[in-house]
């Protein structure tokens, strides 16, 4: 059984993510989505018509939830052609000015449950062709004040990713960590609890189809990173001509 596995699946990009596998990939026979809200997990399933929808609901954070996954994957033995990782989010803020459970949550999602997740998917993972695409973003590029943590984990992503890229060529796998400036997405539903976002991102939105269709494209051409617009791919070429410590004086 070939499948593609989609985390962060019932929302923003996860859900885009699934939408176009959906459609550019017939050769699958099944879609795993994960996520914690089971009814649009349900509501995804019932969209999509091309191809079967799993759903399997869980805390990501959860080790003893992820168990549905772990044991789904021994019942079925599938073989994974695409492993998602889209789950995360951050909340803007200083860090001292943060709860505790909203600092190391944002660790908690964004690295330890998608390092998780590869560890899982790894073994069932094609061994022709396959792709493991992971959700950073163009925080990863250096450091931001009020935004600290989201940055680092997100820096995580994209240094794992680039490790992983070069590890797993025998096995024909390629990762490709995707490196959006702000999306139009639920994400600032949460990002903004404590304060709210500068007048600059919310013009930069960038729309979740075009994000997630130059995604996949840059995996299948096997890029390791995949970076949406002229603005953000600027900005990337900025943090490597610039030293970080003059940038993040001006992004504060």
């Amino acid at each position: 059984m070939k499948i593609a596995v989609v985390t962060g699946a019932s929302s923003g990009i996860g859900k885009e993510f699934v939408k176009q596998i959906a459609k550019r990939y017939r050769t699958l026979d099944e879609i795993w989505v994960l996520a914690r809200r089971k009814e649009r997990l349900i509501e995804l399933a019932e969209e999509i018509k091309s191809v079967k929808i799993r759903c399997i609901c869980c805390d990501l954070t959860d080790k003893r939830k992820l168990l549905k996954y772990k044991n789904a994957l021994k019942k079925y033995n599938p073989s994974i052609r695409m492993l998602v990782n889209a789950a995360g989010y951050g909340i803007i803020g200083k860090f001292a000015e943060l709860k505790e459970k909203d600092n190391v949550g944002m660790v908690e999602l964004n690295c330890s449950a998608l390092t998780r997740m590869i560890d899982l998917s790894l073994p069932y993972m094609a061994k022709k062709k396959a792709n493991i695409i992971n959700l950073a973003s163009s925080a990863a590029f250096l450091p931001q004040p009020s935004f600290a943590v989201y940055a680092a984990s997100k820096s995580y992503v994209l240094s794992l990713s680039m490790a992983l890229n070069e590890e797993l060529k025998k096995r024909h796998i390629t990762v490709t960590a995707v490196c959006p400036g702000p999306v139009d997405t639920e994400f600032f539903d949460i990002a903004e609890i404590y304060n709210s976002v500068k007048l600059y991102k919310r013009l930069l939105r960038a729309k979740p189809k075009a994000v997630v269709s130059l995604a996949l494209k840059d995996a299948y051409h096997k890029k390791t990173v995949s970076v949406y617009g002229l603005t953000m791919k600027g900005f990337r070429l900025l943090t490597k001509l610039i030293p970080h410590s003059f940038i993040v004086k001006f992004i504060k």
